[in-house]
């Protein structure tokens, strides 16, 4: 991406590779109350894992600076597995490496797209808007 970027807009390429290479500044913060949430599954037992179209080296910069992800037993980065959501084919490895039928998965992204291709393939999904509401879905269905 950073190549391609510095090739369309070399007027900008020093912004760019700031970007590339200050990465994880480029992040705000985690989504209020979402930490909690992962803290709380977590203390259940309950088994956690993600999906995410990071690129591997922004994941590699990013990961190691926020500790809730520990609570994760694997991650599916798109770029190692050259796959993104919501391409079918990162839901299906996904559900092989995570070793659970989609149907007793529940996958919550803040992508309409991302929450209807996992669908699609089985999965139970939360289109995620805010901790709350995620919250009040989690204790309906008895996750905390």
């Amino acid at each position: 991406m950073v190549a391609e970027r510095r090739a369309l807009f070399p007027q900008y390429a020093p912004v760019i590779e700031a970007y590339a290479t200050r990465f994880p500044q480029s992040i705000p913060g985690p989504v209020p109350g979402t930490a909690e949430l992962v803290e709380a599954l977590a203390a259940r037992g309950m088994p956690l894992y993600a999906i995410t179209n990071f690129g591997a080296e922004f994941w590699d910069q990013f990961s190691p600076d926020w500790p809730v992800l520990d609570h994760f037993s694997d991650i599916v980065v798109s770029g190692r597995e050259k796959l993104a959501k919501p391409d079918p084919a990162i839901y299906r490895l996904a559900a092989r490496r995570f070793g659970h039928a989609p149907e007793r998965m529940l996958f919550i992204d803040d992508n309409a797209d991302n929450i209807a291709a996992a669908r699609a393939l089985g999965w139970q999904g939360h289109h995620f808007r805010d901790a709350p509401t995620l919250a009040e879905d989690l204790r309906a269905r008895g996750l905390i």
